[in-house]
């Protein structure tokens, strides 16, 4: 049976193996414990050192978001994932994509696959975010603007646009984003994106929003 005292340590799912030796100190071999727990399954590894408790009698249920950050750092989510969160893509996402400044990695786990992009870390920090997933998951995920970036750098492989005419058709029919989301982009963020990462296509992109701003002025001086 799960230690009651461990979820009196913890008002979250998703601990670690520091934390359990120490929820489990009065036991006289912890990690046998752990195996244990493990073993009937009260106890869910995710990768070495990182587990959820068993979920069946839990304060808040674990966050697959958290996890993300957990599993591989430093890392922020970010590209279909982080898209589909704010609502910008409609299609459900169910890997969860992060950026690390790391090599590429992919982790497959009893609760889901987490998939990591390498990006420069020179070219990491700007437009990335705390949110609050509920009142005890922080979480570290690229702003809206930073993971429309990172899925043109990051996400298609191969990815080309000659024009902006190719970035409209990108956003609406490919991704299909919609308008009023576009329209809601922090167009001053998305150019200092667009200045450090130096990329083509994002460069394009950003031609587009600075158009699409021009022409909202227009109608609204009308």
């Amino acid at each position: 049976m799960l230690d009651a005292r461990i979820r009196k340590l913890t008002p979250n799912e998703e601990v670690d193996y520091l934390f359990m030796k120490y929820a489990l100190q009065d036991y006289a071999r912890p990690r046998a414990k752990i195996t244990a727990l493990l073993k009937s399954k009260e106890l869910i590894r995710v990768k070495k050192g990182l587990y959820v408790l068993d979920g069946k009698n839990p304060r808040n249920p674990f966050v697959k978001e958290t996890l993300a950050n957990l599993i591989y750092g430093p890392s922020y989510i970010s590209l279909e994932y982080a898209l589909a969160f704010y609502r910008f893509i409609p299609e459900r996402v169910e890997m969860v994509t992060s950026v690390s400044s790391r090599k590429d990695k992919l982790f497959k786990t009893p609760l889901g696959l987490f998939s990591y992009r390498y990006l420069n870390p020179a070219k990491y920090c700007i437009g990335v975010t705390q949110v609050m997933y509920d009142a005890t998951h922080p979480i570290l995920i690229a702003t809206p603007e930073k993971a429309l970036a990172d899925q043109i750098l990051l996400g298609i492989p191969n990815l080309h646009f000659d024009d902006i005419n190719d970035v409209e058709n990108f956003l609406f029919e490919d991704l299909r984003i919609p308008y009023e989301k576009i329209a809601q982009l922090n167009r001053k963020l998305f150019s200092k994106i667009a200045a450090l990462v130096g990329n083509k296509n994002i460069n394009f992109l950003n031609q587009f929003l600075k158009k699409l701003r021009k022409k909202k002025c227009m109608k609204s001086s009308q």
